[in-house]
């Protein structure tokens, strides 16, 4: 397929250096809010999309980078099990997109529309949304996840406001390119009034090397970390083929059929093991860069060839790693007030575009437990101690729903429908 591009080299590199910084604002947002190395995060985006390059035969021009669905499970599991651990969980998740492929490439795409149709990825995307709000609102207002006061009220709502308001006016007012970085805008402005009000470490930024290795951290592989991560992987590979399917209505080829949807979701599913071995977050396909490919024309694969590489480039910069890390809690808590409300009307949206019905109570049953489960903390086991086992939030959500699916009368109906009814 690259064969039918002929763009000039130097039209490439810019094209990368532009999907890169699409990319970029959610790309790094996510392991600062889980306290993960950017620089690693950067370093696993861009391996991850050249591994995804390889197992496609370079057919498909996506980027993968840093999955927001993992945020909660991954919060969660660093408290209980430790870094290491969680990283194994998020190698083994890998897995489960390999295992999705596998079964598509034996039972076909009806697999996955009995499986995970939309009245099970619906609720789930709300809770993983919704689930991570007191996050966002604690951030916003200058504290930590668990409510800890970092920075004094009044100065915290003064920075983490005005990054909102920029993020929503340049998505919804912006022009071209400007539209897809509303991240990034918010991020400038909230970092401009932090160094105003004197909140920004700057000694840090002074003190690190130009170069210097990400720090990475190898995996450690705990069955209840694994068990406890494992589950949340579905929603991100319904959402990785949602993504396939967006960017070829946008170039006008059938992914699904050429490499084939069981060669995406292999894709993904060795990106996101391979972030995890070197500890980073899981990988996903980004929106913003579909968009970025709708707006520019520009369909070639190469172009995130080097958008990959300068990823990995940056990732070696260490100054840059601690300008990132020195972006206070206010200003990415505003931002995070958009975006995890927005993971949450995605899977409204699910909901509304199928047309699920919630007056029939076989779908009732499933929105409503899924949800409460989802939210509300339920947790099954004791999960105290480090050999006890308990499950709970979006893996515990994610399982319940797609047993009650499965063992509810009705099911069958999903069985035939076609692939394009999961465009999310």
């Amino acid at each position: 397929m690259q064969d039918e591009f002929h763009d000039p080299l130097w039209r490439q590199v810019l094209s990368g250096a532009q999907m890169l910084f699409v990319a970029f604002g959610a790309l790094v947002l996510m392991p600062l809010i889980i306290g993960l190395d950017p620089n690693v995060a950067l370093f696993t985006a861009g391996l991850g999309t050249i591994l995804f390059q390889v197992v496609t035969g370079r057919q498909v021009p996506v980027f993968l980078a840093s999955s927001f669905a993992f945020i909660t499970p991954i919060i969660l599991a660093k408290g209980q099990f430790g870094l290491a651990e969680t990283m194994g969980g998020i190698v083994a998740a890998g897995f489960v997109y390999t295992f999705l492929g596998l079964a598509v490439k034996i039972k076909g795409t009806g697999f996955i529309d009995r499986l995970l149709p939309p009245v099970v990825i619906g609720p789930v995307i709300i809770s993983i949304g919704l689930a991570m709000a007191p996050i966002a609102a604690n951030m916003a207002m200058g504290k930590s996840g668990d409510g800890t006061e970092l920075i004094p009220y009044r100065t915290a709502m003064l920075i983490s406001m005005p990054a909102l308001l920029t993020t929503l006016i340049v998505a919804v007012f912006g022009r071209g390119i400007f539209r897809l970085v509303p991240i990034i805008s918010g991020v400038l402005v909230g970092f401009a009034l932090s160094f105003f009000f004197g909140v920004v470490d700057s000694v840090a930024i002074i003190a690190a090397p130009w170069l210097e290795l990400p720090k990475f951290t190898a995996p450690a592989f705990n069955w209840q970390a694994i068990l406890f991560i494992v589950p949340v992987a579905l929603a991100p590979a319904i959402e990785h083929i949602g993504g396939v399917i967006a960017v070829g209505s946008v170039t006008g080829r059938d992914y699904l059929k050429k490499p084939g949807l069981h060669r995406t979701l292999l894709g993904d599913g060795i990106a996101t093991s391979v972030a995890g071995l070197f500890g980073g977050p899981p990988n996903t396909t980004y929106a913003e860069v579909t968009g970025a490919v709708m707006l520019t024309k520009n369909y070639n694969p190469k172009i995130m060839t080097w958008a990959a590489i300068f990823a990995i480039t940056l990732a070696f910069i260490g100054k840059f790693g601690a300008l990132l890390q020195s972006i206070p809690v206010p200003v990415m808590g505003g931002i995070l007030c958009l975006l995890f409300g927005s993971i949450a009307a995605v899977g409204m949206n699910t909901l509304i575009r199928h047309k699920v019905d919630l007056a029939e109570a076989r779908n009732l049953v499933i929105v409503s437990v899924t949800l409460v489960f989802g939210i509300g903390g339920v947790l099954i086991g004791t999960g105290t101690g480090p050999d006890d086992f308990g499950l709970k939030g979006i893996a515990l959500c994610a399982i319940v729903a797609i047993g009650l699916n499965l063992l509810l009368p009705g099911n069958d109906s999903w069985k035939n429908k076609a692939l394009d009814e999961h465009k999310l």
